[in-house]
């Protein structure tokens, strides 16, 4: 390459290129190999050919058949390539660090309660049942339900969420949990593949693992991508030779143009962008269950939110009671908290409880009956009495007017058909949910209240948090109905719920965004699970989604440019002007410098303010 005559110069370069050749460039000629099998060309088609054509020109003129030589072409561009590779790996392997990081928050031992003595075992000896003792300051080694203790347990590295939740007898932990403050003794539940831990890094690897949409289009551009560059280094090889110059010289420039085109960058811009979104997602409590939910965020125009537990805080406390007819406000409570025990609607616990905090006894009720939309109907002491929807009334009162258009859910109490009182209850707004709506307006995005509550109390809730367009009195088996007239009128819809009785409605929609409270995040019905059951980042998950896709544009369109730029310029398009020629070793370094920059521009993710 310095123009040194050294003794044996070409047997020398013979002996040292061979093995770079054909032992560290092995994996090249198996990969053209097994694309030649499916008669279809890939990335180690062009390096393997480029190489190959530098390498045997040079054993001819090892046998005297030409004068040049260029065995160090072949061993300096497996080289770079290699060395590309090796730093793909490196930055890729930072782009995984979420999995690392997460495997690596479970402690290696527990202090399990066996036989009356505590020993010391690692957590992989821990099964179901076991008690464990965890002391201050001390990580949780499994899941398992608190059977004696008082302490705060710090669950960010879970959740996400910063404050400590407090823990007595019958709360869940969960491992890689850290205890706050006091001792605790709890029975494990989910050891080894069950705990909740494992289920996140479980999600992670798959959504990592999947292939986006997108990626498609990459694949498809390899395809015929990589023939159409074997051709054009055939032409511009038959081209120099046509215009007069040296076999040398046409072999140089076509091993140039196969080596500059070689689309490793096209490969890695979908995958690395998708890890690295995915991963950041997780340190954030936002679970993406696959790249196609990923990439589905960035498209949404209209975010539906459940009511109850989604913009509300799922805990209706009881405001009011009005007696009808002759009754008083404690004979109304008490035949409303009755009837409510057996049920298992959400608002039948704030009737009971209050009925229980008054110390009123609840009498026993026969025939019970609940009618989703409705409400629930029994026989006390031989009288048929119903509490339900005001839909149950004959003709409208003023008084549940009065109190729906304040925001309160209003249930009219009836006694032989006649409305013996009225009980509202009110479940208050999430602090956090008219930030969320603002930011989601902020965005161009649509939100949208779906409530099986009425009109009236809807518009008032939905008022509170600043959302204007309401869809009421929707039964939930009707909720997915709800979601594909959106649809129907071209929107790309997220659904916001719980999973449980939101379930069809979120697997209707684009995306299913489950609220998980950090406890269920393996839920079959969301495609997108938030592990804070904070509102707020509902808003977060678009704008991850949005910036992840944007990244995978950008990379697309480097690794494209980069090679409608480089391919001319490899080809000798300056060599008429300047008399510059990009030699096959610059062009494999160029080649493993775009490789690196797609990783590098998707790591930048990681710096994104969600």
């Amino acid at each position: 390459m310095f123009g040194m005559d050294l003794p044996f110069q070409l047997p020398l370069l013979f002996i040292l290129a061979t093995p770079v050749q054909f032992w560290s460039g092995k994996q090249f000629y198996q990969g053209a190999i097994s694309g030649l099998k499916t008669f279809s060309a890939n990335m180690d088609t062009l390096i393997a050919v480029g190489t190959s054509a530098a390498y045997f020109y040079s054993v001819a003129a090892l046998l005297g058949l030409v004068q040049e030589q260029y065995f160090e072409i072949g061993a300096i561009l497996i080289t770079l390539v290699l060395l590309g590779k090796y730093l793909e790996a490196v930055a890729k392997g930072r782009a995984s660090e979420a999995i690392r990081k997460l495997l690596d928050l479970t402690p290696k031992k527990a202090l399990v309660v066996r036989s009356g003595k505590e020993v010391l075992l690692p957590v992989e000896q821990v099964v179901q049942g076991d008690v464990i003792r965890v002391r201050p300051g001390e990580k949780i080694p499994v899941d398992g339900v608190v059977v004696s203790g008082d302490s705060t347990v710090d669950e960010s590295m879970l959740t996400g969420e910063s404050i400590p939740v407090e823990k007595s007898k019958g709360s869940k932990v969960y491992a890689a949990s850290i205890n706050k403050h006091g001792s605790l003794l709890f029975k494990a539940t989910g050891v080894g593949k069950d705990t909740v831990l494992s289920q996140i890094v479980k999600l992670v690897e798959e959504a990592q693992g999947s292939q986006a949409p997108i990626q498609r289009f990459a694949d498809e551009v390899s395809g015929w991508f990589v023939p159409a560059v074997i051709a054009i280094a055939l032409l511009t090889f038959g081209g120099w030779l046509f215009l007069g110059q040296p076999f040398s010289f046409a072999l140089i420039v076509g091993v140039s143009v196969l080596v500059i085109a070689c689309p490793c960058a096209l490969g890695l811009a979908t995958p690395t962008a998708i890890m690295v979104g995915t991963g950041m997602g997780a340190k954030k409590g936002i679970l993406f269950k696959n790249a196609v939910a990923l990439e589905r965020t960035a498209k949404v125009d209209a975010v539906v939110f459940d009511k109850t537990g989604t913009i509300t805080q799922g805990k209706p406390v009881l405001t009011e009671v009005i007696g009808l007819n002759g009754w008083n406000e404690e004979k109304v409570l008490q035949v409303a908290a009755s009837l409510e025990k057996p049920s298992e609607h959400p608002l039948a616990e704030p009737i009971v409880q209050a009925a229980q905090a008054r110390k009123f006894k609840l009498s026993a009720v026969s025939g019970f009956k609940a009618v989703p939309g409705k409400g629930v109907f029994g026989t006390i002491s031989g009288r048929p009495f119903a509490i339900g929807s005001p839909s149950l009334l004959s003709k409208p009162l003023s008084q549940v007017r009065a109190m729906e258009a304040a925001g309160k859910t209003v249930m009219v109490v009836l006694a032989r058909k006649v409305p013996v009182g009225l009980i509202a209850v009110a479940d208050p707004i999430k602090p956090n949910a008219k930030a969320a709506v603002l930011r989601l307006q902020a965005m161009g995005i649509e939100p949208v209240l779906l409530t099986g509550d009425n009109e009236r109390t809807a518009r008032a809730i939905a008022k509170q948090a600043g959302i204007t367009h309401v869809v009421a009195n929707v039964l939930p088996k009707d909720k997915a109905a709800a979601i594909k007239a959106l649809q129907a009128k071209g929107q790309v819809v997220a659904m916001v719920g719980d999973g449980i009785n939101d379930a069809p409605a979120l697997a209707q929609a684009d995306v299913g965004i489950a609220m998980a409270s950090g406890t269920d995040i393996a839920m079959e019905s969301g495609s997108v699970v938030l592990m804070k059951n904070n509102v707020e980042d509902v808003p977060r998950a678009l704008v991850l989604g949005r910036k992840t896709v944007s990244k995978i544009k950008q990379n697309l369109f480097w690794a494209l440019i980069y090679n409608v730029l480089g391919i001319p310029i490899a080809a000798g398009l300056l060599y008429p002007y300047t008399g510059w020629l990009l030699s096959p070793a610059l062009a494999g370094g160029a080649m493993a410098v775009s490789s690196v920059s797609v990783v590098a521009n998707s790591l930048l993710l990681n710096r994104a303010k969600l």
